[in-house]
């Protein structure tokens, strides 16, 4: 799971429940700037997680799904020091990695709310693609060449397209979290 500071609270606490009950292992990864572990804090700032996997080190081979959670630590992930042609920020480095895996077949991606922030950082990796989001990101989601589903002007709930899970804010990240259990056990 990938996070960094401001990740969203509700996700969080569900994703540390069900996952373990169900047999899931949890491990979080982040940029870690060249530190040997980081603690990041919640949005309600009620809780806080130790991140000793840097997202640079991180084999996508070793897992079957990968989750980018709410709240703005995508955003976060996505800054890059220096600006260039194409987005380098070792967040999104990996993101191109499990996109290309999960084309062929081989990892579940989920994203929630404000997640899809990280794909915006480079539109190759949405373009085209069915999501849903949360409504205060659909015109970054959309610029990138995502398509958004709707009904009746309002984003849906879930849905997923092939391997990629999307939820649109944390009150459906029950349903969320029995689709990315779901879409991982049959790979």
């Amino acid at each position: 799971m990938l996070i960094e500071e401001h990740y969203d609270e509700t996700e969080f606490n569900v994703f540390n429940d069900f996952f373990p009950s169900n047999g899931i292992e949890v491990e979080y990864a982040s940029y870690l700037w060249g530190n040997d572990s980081l603690t990041f804090e919640g949005n309600d700032k009620t809780s806080k997680v130790e991140v000793t996997q840097c997202v640079s080190k991180t084999n996508l081979s070793n897992y079957k799904g990968l989750i980018l959670i709410g709240g703005y630590a995508m955003d976060r992930l996505r800054y890059e020091e220096k600006c260039k042609a194409v987005n380098q920020a070792p967040a999104v480095v990996l993101l191109r990695k499990a996109v290309e895996m999960m084309d062929q077949g081989s990892i579940a991606i989920g994203t929630i709310c404000h997640s899809l922030w990280l794909f915006c950082a480079d539109p190759r990796l949405i373009k085209g693609r069915e999501v849903t989001c949360a409504h205060n990101i659909v015109c970054d989601v959309e610029n990138a060449g995502g398509k958004i589903i709707n009904t009746s002007g309002t984003n849906v709930e879930l849905h997923q397209q092939g391997l990629l899970i999307t939820g649109k804010h944390p009150g459906c990240v029950d349903v969320f979290v029995k689709a990315f259990k779901d879409a991982i056990e049959a790979i």
